[in-house]
């Protein structure tokens, strides 16, 4: 008869096996490539001693090439659930120690459990990524599990916030569930993204690229788009999540998280008098404007790699959590193209779909001009951001600090399209366009260079202001540069109850 003391030691031995993953050898050249294993990604992600895991002794269900003989508890992710910072978050982390990380039927089961549990309770999920993609042995029963995980990805989409690491190679199947989550991290030199690899690309297409170029970490944060943030090595890129998550919700029905701040709500800076240049057409940084009138100068900067002609990320105001959408006079003098557009609607819908107060700081000559952009669609791609900014029905906060000419007046954010507050400096210039190319307009060239340049003057006068503008009501308050974060701060406390919906509809047909 088996004793109690057998029992214990035979349930030690099998815990022993499970953390242990594809074994010592493999966690050790693992280690050597720079990359962490699952258990310490988790480990570092959450709070200390707050993971549960679920599932550590599933195996693959699979006999074909010889994979019954080749079983290992947990088979290749490590799942379960914990806090981050108290607050109640799913996780799994693909474990490239056992099988390549590749997906099993058991293993999209233990994936698609803690998705259902984190649906119910409404809580974030976390996928740690580290996969050779499909596990070929099993065919379609791999193929049918990436789906469920897709399927319950688009499902989740808009109820709780779900975020991807891409923390190793993945490729094929690997890389289409993180492109459905709603933001994703990759580590610089040690994480690819890609759907086929180089040596199908050389066999089909004859292309010669590397891992890198193709999809590498560099790649998709300022090229393709693809990804949202880029970390020097594991352990930053999940101190960045743990930091991502302070500012959102944990479901679409609650507000993001407040915090006591200790900045001074009416602090006012005199640098910002003098930060935008009187001169119309010399750059500034408009990251200053954004880092001088936030909480403590934290700004959660997303995809700063990218269209960098747009400024969107986290900050908060007075505590409170606010995305920021800001154009950049510093890069393309702020204008807007497909790129920026994309980015900037994108992040204007998480922010709407998780109760996240929208800032935006306006400088916007127009869209930019050419036959790359009207070919490649930036009709439809500007209508994005035009149609996100007039969806959302989260408070809409508008500074105008200098330009904001044409179409592009309207996009970002106007009182037009739903605004609520909309502020703009002394200086701004709200018109259909710039006074140069309007007069070159309105007189065909039927004026002599003194006439013109008093015509200009004229324009200048009537419209490079925002008087205008306010005459009409379409800028509530002309105010102070120094006085942004009391006027943002006093506009968001006054929207803070605010409730507005959508008719009723099964969801808008946004051009995509």
């Amino acid at each position: 008869m088996i004793t109690q003391d057998e029992f214990y030691k035979r349930f030690e031995n099998k815990e022993k096996e499970a953390l242990l993953g594809g074994g010592v050898e493999r966690i050790e050249k693992l280690h050597q490539s720079g990359r962490l294993t699952a258990r310490e990604r988790v480990d570092i992600l959450l709070d200390p001693g707050s993971f549960v895991e679920l599932d550590k002794y599933m195996t693959h269900r699979t006999s074909e090439f010889g994979m019954d003989r080749q079983k290992i508890a947990g088979d290749g992710v490590v799942s379960g659930y914990g806090k981050i910072d108290g607050r109640l978050v799913y996780v799994f982390a693909q474990d490239f120690t056992v099988f390549g990380g590749t997906l099993s039927r058991a293993n999209a089961d233990k994936i698609i459990k803690v998705m259902d549990l984190a649906m119910k309770m409404g809580a974030p999920v976390i996928g740690l990524n580290d996969s050779g993609g499909a596990r070929i042995q099993e065919g379609v029963q791999s193929l049918a599990g990436y789906a469920d995980i897709f399927y319950r990805n688009v499902r989740s989409s808009g109820v709780i916030p779900q975020i991807s690491a891409i923390l190793g190679p993945c490729a094929g199947g690997a890389v289409y569930s993180p492109a459905i989550t709603d933001f994703i991290f990759m580590v610089k030199d040690t994480s690819y993204m890609f759907v086929t690899g180089p040596d199908v690309i050389k066999t089909v297409t004859h292309e010669e690229v590397t891992k890198d170029e193709l999809g590498g970490a560099m790649t998709h944060n300022s090229k393709s788009g693809v990804a949202h943030f880029v970390a020097p090595t594991d352990e930053q890129c999940l101190m960045m999540i743990r930091e991502l998550m302070g500012f959102l919700p944990s479901n679409n029905m609650e507000d993001p998280p407040v915090q006591v701040s200790a900045d001074d709500p009416d602090r006012e800076d005199e640098k910002l008098q003098t930060l935008v240049p009187a001169d119309p057409n010399k750059p500034y940084d408009m990251k200053e404007l954004i880092y001088t009138v936030i909480d403590d100068g934290n700004f959660f900067e997303v995809m700063p790699h990218y269209a960098q002609n747009m400024v969107v990320g986290f900050a908060r105001l007075d505590g409170r959590p606010v995305g920021i959408v800001a154009n950049q006079p510093a890069v393309l003098a702020g204008v807007l193209d497909i790129n920026s557009s994309i980015k900037a609607a994108r992040f204007v819908r998480f922010c709407d779909t998780f109760n996240v107060p929208l800032i935006t700081f306006v400088d916007v000559p127009g869209f930019l001009p050419g036959t790359a952009q009207e070919f490649g669609g930036i009709i439809k791609h500007g209508a994005k951001l035009l149609y996100a900014f007039a969806e959302a029905t989260v408070p809409k906060i508008t500074v105008i600090t200098r330009k904001a000419y044409g179409g592009a007046y309207d996009v970002m954010s106007s009182k037009h399209i739903g605004a609520d507050v909309n502020f703009a400096f002394p200086g701004a210039e709200i018109a259909v366009m710039g006074p140069d190319g309007a007069v070159n307009i309105l007189y065909r060239e039927k004026l002599d260079e003194e006439q013109k340049q008093k015509a200009v003057e004229n324009y200048r006068e009537t419209f490079a202001n925002p008087y205008k503008a306010a005459e009409l009501g379409y800028i509530d308050e002309i105010i102070y540069p120094r006085q942004t974060r009391r006027k943002l701060i006093q506009a968001l406390e006054m929207t803070q109850n605010k409730v507005d919906s959508l008719p009723g509809k099964k969801h808008g047909n946004i051009p995509l």
